[in-house]
């Protein structure tokens, strides 16, 4: 299967739609078109409308390629669609809604539910343990409430940090990076995150905090102070560090503002972002659209409506 390897290629090669087709019947079914309502093979292509049909009795429905995808529903063609992967994936401080607006010819409103979908396609559950030696580092992220608008303090009252949101990652030095956004710094909340992501018996490098206090308990624990000085040997939090500013480039310099609720999502694409940054543009492309499948996300579930609880 052809693969284009920059982004004028990509633009060119996905700018004919049974190409796009074609290429994500490959990535999707590549021993033979499924059925994805019931996993049967007994399918029929219909040129006229552009989509299969089911041939199981028990069936028996039409489906197109979007279907079970973060693509299904869209209006949008395939060729925006897959475009827009290959700009958000390899933009190494992210790309803004207006952005996308701008270059691809939807709305603002359109773009940013389209980069929310793609966000959730990058999503990485973190199988495995981080192992060897691992930094463990927590940031503050957002606006200061003293600066933010009467109606946007309204929305962050009960918030800590003065308005921030607090961020957690771990990071395998020359390897990947797990992130979360935490409700707040106490050892109850980072010691089992901790234990969760990381091998036991690993080197764990953390700062002064007094939350992280009794994990060699688990792990070979080294702090360094940084009120003291930032780098000791091999112990240090500077990776992890070097992460954080990465992502800070990302929501300042590029989205600007970005809502709490949402925040784990952009997490989600600088950590993807990071962990492949070892492939070129069309690997992580490639892998980016294997993640399509079986993760759907309609509007009312992105801004919380209709969630139960």
């Amino acid at each position: 299967m052809e693969t284009p390897t920059t982004l004028l290629e990509a633009v060119r090669y996905f700018s004919d739609l049974d190409t796009c087709r074609e290429f994500l019947v490959g990535l999707r079914w590549p021993d033979g078109i499924t059925c994805p309502h019931c996993g049967a093979t007994n399918v029929h292509w219909m040129e006229n409308a552009k989509q299969w049909k089911c041939y199981n009795k028990d069936c028996r429905k039409k489906f197109s390629v979007k279907v079970g995808t973060i693509f299904e529903d869209s209006p949008l063609g395939l060729d925006k669609w897959l475009a827009a992967i290959w700009v958000q994936v390899n933009a190494k401080n992210g790309v803004s809604s207006y952005e996308i607006h701008r270059a691809f010819g939807v709305t603002q409103k359109t773009a940013w539910f389209m980069e929310q979908r793609i966000r959730l396609a990058l999503q990485d559950n973190g199988a495995g343990f981080l192992s060897g030696a691992v930094e463990v580092d927590e940031t503050l992220i957002g606006g200061k409430l003293r600066n933010m608008h009467p109606g946007k303090k309204a929305m962050a009252k009960g918030r800590t940090n003065d308005g921030k949101v607090i961020v957690m990652g771990l990071l395998e030095r020359k390897g990947n990076v797990r992130t979360k956004v935490i409700e707040d710094a106490k050892k109850e909340t980072l010691q089992p995150l901790v234990k969760k992501h990381v091998a036991k018996g690993a080197t764990v490098y953390t700062d002064a905090l007094k939350s992280y206090i009794g994990l060699d308990d688990h792990f070979i624990h080294e702090t360094i102070n940084h009120a003291e000085t930032y780098v000791r040997g091999h112990v240090h939090t500077n990776s992890i560090e070097n992460f954080w500013s990465l992502f800070k480039r990302c929501i300042h310099g590029t989205h600007v503002s970005v809502e709490p609720f949402h925040l784990f999502r952009y997490l989600d694409e600088e950590q993807f972002r990071f962990n492949n940054r070892k492939l070129d543009d069309a690997g992580r492309f490639v892998l980016a659209v294997l993640g399509i499948v079986g993760r759907r996300l309609t509007y009312k579930e992105l801004i919380g409506q209709g969630i139960a609880g």
